[in-house]
């Protein structure tokens, strides 16, 4: 059973917040003043509370300088099982409360359902958090920068593919939106396969022009185009025993897809402006964003060299599929840019993770990454509200997560308006603001969507 600590001066209010809290099936106990706190939270014997409730005005110590007096103890600046209870209004104290290591804060006078539900967020944060750091001990340590993040069961299953074939030297395709993190599971392939004492070599196959592709991939001899006035080694001879990563590997032209097939099927190669074949013993990992077999219906890829490539399939899903990993990327985005110059804040307040995991973010993880660099320094040392979060389109990308709102008590009513809402502003969105193409695309007439937008103030 979850221990709770109901801090206040005022004796009604710990009394109703501890037969409430029983009620829930929590363990409660309760402190009239900061010393009381602190002594709770200081005892050996297991008594300490998992969870305090704290009231910022108590006797002889308040709940800030009880809150400073943790932090100044708490050594590796990890959040604090406190949850601060404000007058209404009064910002400036929450603010300093979440800076000093509070997980939330809920103000006075408050709904009691409100304050349960802050409560269930913490616990299950903390079994979140207990979870990761279970799996990173399985791990062992790893870079930071390297990290796989995610425990949903759609990234499980990339898991499961990725261990069951980095052994091996199979070809590998990564495909999947761009910003999924298709590279960095290249890398995860070369490090764990028989080929990890090679260097891995990363070309972007998009950013060069055919003519330059073909010298960057194969190497040219000298004098075999103006400027070429020595031999160079190309990608794949600089990847001999290691591995070559070709990313959008789906912008390759027809001419540049036959030679790569060839260093496919027969492991040699020549030069640009050479005849003398060059043997190769590399592994290749390839990616795309596109979907190649409708690219081979266009006639703008080859089906011969994609059953080359795609030996193995390895597909990442989009972070709109995913939801349940944001705030762990969260986390170790906060991690990652903490110690970034003008980047102060390494928390973030609940109503701005909502937003986070409401979002369907198009460019996904490293969408997500970006929205976190930039609220850091927006923020600029305080807690990351809504405010700082700066999201295209927020209002049109929007995901309502029914279950969610359902185990919250929302009633039906609400929830409908909001779908609705959604649902008017995305068809007005997609119209340019054109009414009458929005009524027909949502299969409305132009005075029922009036009536409609009125009634929501869309």
């Amino acid at each position: 059973m979850q221990r709770m600590l109901v801090a206040d001066d005022d004796a009604a209010i710990r009394s109703i917040l501890k037969e409430f809290l029983e009620d829930e099936g929590y363990d409660v106990a309760e402190a009239g003043s900061g010393a009381d706190v602190l002594a709770a939270l200081a005892s050996k014997d297991g008594s300490a509370p998992d969870l305090v409730l704290l009231d910022v005005r108590m006797p002889d110590k308040t709940g800030l300088d009880v809150l400073r007096e943790l932090s100044n103890a708490n050594k590796n600046g990890s959040q604090l099982p406190v949850i601060m209870m404000t007058g209404f209004g009064a910002s400036n104290v929450a603010i300093e409360a979440m800076q000093l290591g509070a997980y939330d804060y809920i103000t006075k006078p408050f709904n009691l359902d409100e304050v349960l539900v802050t409560i269930q967020r913490y616990f299950e944060r903390q079994a979140l958090s207990q979870q990761v750091k279970e799996l990173s001990s399985r791990l062992g340590e790893r870079d930071p920068n390297e990290i796989i993040i995610g425990n949903s069961p759609a990234m499980q299953e990339v898991y499961k593919t990725v261990g069951r074939v980095a052994r091996s030297d199979a070809t590998v395709l990564i495909t999947g939106e761009t910003g999924t993190g298709k590279e960095l599971i290249a890398t995860v392939l070369h490090r764990s396969s028989s080929y990890r004492a090679g260097p891995l070599v990363k070309v972007n196959c998009a950013a060069l022009p055919e003519t330059l592709l073909e010298s960057e991939l194969f190497g040219h001899e000298k004098g075999a185009f103006t400027g070429a006035i020595a031999q160079r080694k190309g990608r794949f001879e600089m990847a001999n025993k290691g591995t070559i990563f070709l990313d959008e590997v789906g912008e390759m032209t027809p001419s540049t897809q036959k030679k790569l097939l060839r260093v496919l099927q027969e492991r040699e190669f020549e030069r640009v402006g050479g005849s003398v074949a060059v043997k190769i013993d590399t592994r290749v990992i390839s990616a795309t964003n596109k979907i190649l077999p409708q690219e081979i219906e266009a006639s703008r890829f080859r089906e011969d060299l994609y059953d080359r490539l795609n030996v193995i399939d390895i597909y990442l899903p989009p972070l709109r599929d995913r939801r349940d990993d944001v705030p762990l990327l969260v986390e170790h985005f906060l991690d990652k840019h903490r110690g970034r110059a003008g980047a102060g804040p390494s928390r973030i307040s609940q109503s701005a993770l909502r937003e986070l995991m409401e979002y369907d973010w198009p460019g996904n993880v490293r969408q997500l990454e970006n929205a976190i660099e930039r609220a850091t320094v927006r923020a600029q040392g305080g807690i990351i509200t809504e405010e700082h979060i700066d999201l295209i389109g927020a209002d049109s990308r929007r995901f309502i997560d029914i279950g969610q709102h359902v185990r919250h008590g929302t009633r039906l009513r609400d929830l409908l308006g909001d779908v609705e809402r959604q649902a008017l502003s995305e068809a007005l969105t997609q119209t340019d603001g054109d009414r009458i193409a929005a009524a027909a695309l949502l299969g409305l007439d132009v005075a029922e969507l009036q009536e409609r937008l009125g009634a929501l103030n869309v």
